[in-house]
């Protein structure tokens, strides 16, 4: 949590790429390019993916136990 937080004070002012597996790490980012297999399959904020992208959806849910917005309530 300490380098997360590190690392958003960093970013706030410059432009930064993100390679990540953790959708935690990207949820507050403001654009979010989802790849499956090579290939772009969704771009947007993470609660645009949510409603629009049915694989970010299911990482999601995955990854946060439940489908959640960027208030973190149950969408």
């Amino acid at each position: 949590r300490l380098v997360q937080e590190a690392l958003e004070h960093l970013m706030r002012t410059r432009t930064t790429i993100i390679i990540a597996h953790r959708l935690a790490t990207a949820v507050k980012s403001d654009r979010i390019v989802v790849i499956d297999q090579g290939r772009i399959v969704g771009i947007g904020p993470h609660d645009e993916l949510m409603q629009s992208n049915k694989l970010y959806a299911r990482l999601a849910e995955l990854q946060f136990g439940e489908r959640t917005d960027l208030t973190g309530a149950v969408a």
